[in-house]
């Protein structure tokens, strides 16, 4: 069967595309923390690798800002090349930076603007630009010190136990609303 030969030859490439777009889907998504836990599983499980799975894998699984970066610049030459993803180029490029610079952001309380530069492929005063407008998008606590040329990360995070009585406090509302109108419907019957 001649078809089945030409079918077996071409599934790994269809394989591997649908995982490259699939990957390329969640790094540009607007919504991009719903998928990449489900996406991080996928990866980890399948034996294929391409710059652009390595790339989220370097970020999310290894934390190596490093590798991230040459994945970046791999991953520019893939999706060029890949008919289903080359629409979405810069699109992947500018949330790719996104996602690196937020991580790091995270990660770290005081960055060196020059180095950030550097992990971003950017010109330093690109780069705190960029992070001006991060800083904005991804509601971070942080402030530019262009004078010694450093980004310095806030401190002020809610304690875990306040998280705890706050989510505590909403259950309890909602809770005493739910039987309220529970109460209502049976005193009048229904």
């Amino acid at each position: 069967c001649k078809e089945f030969s030409l079918c077996r030859h071409y599934m790994p490439e269809a394989v591997v595309s649908t995982q490259s777009t699939g990957t390329t889907a969640v790094v540009i998504s607007k919504r991009r923390r719903d998928g990449i836990k489900e996406l991080i599983k996928v990866l980890q499980q399948e034996s294929y690798k391409d710059p652009i799975t390595e790339f989220v894998e370097s970020l999310y699984v290894n934390f190596d800002f490093d590798e991230a970066q040459s994945k970046l610049k791999e991953c520019t030459t893939v999706i060029e090349n890949d008919f289903f993803i080359v629409g979405c180029l810069d699109d992947f490029t500018e949330n790719a930076r996104l996602i690196i610079s937020e991580i790091f952001c995270r990660i770290h309380q005081r960055i060196e603007i020059d180095m950030l530069a550097d992990k971003l492929n950017m010109a330093p005063a690109e780069a705190e630009k960029w992070v001006v407008n991060m800083i904005r998008q991804a509601h971070l606590d942080a402030k530019i010190d262009s004078k010694n040329g450093y980004v310095v990360m806030g401190g002020t995070s809610v304690p875990i136990y306040q998280k705890l009585i706050d989510k505590t406090k909403d259950l309890h509302l909602k809770a005493n609303s739910c039987c309220q109108k529970v109460d209502k419907k049976l005193a009048l019957g229904i």
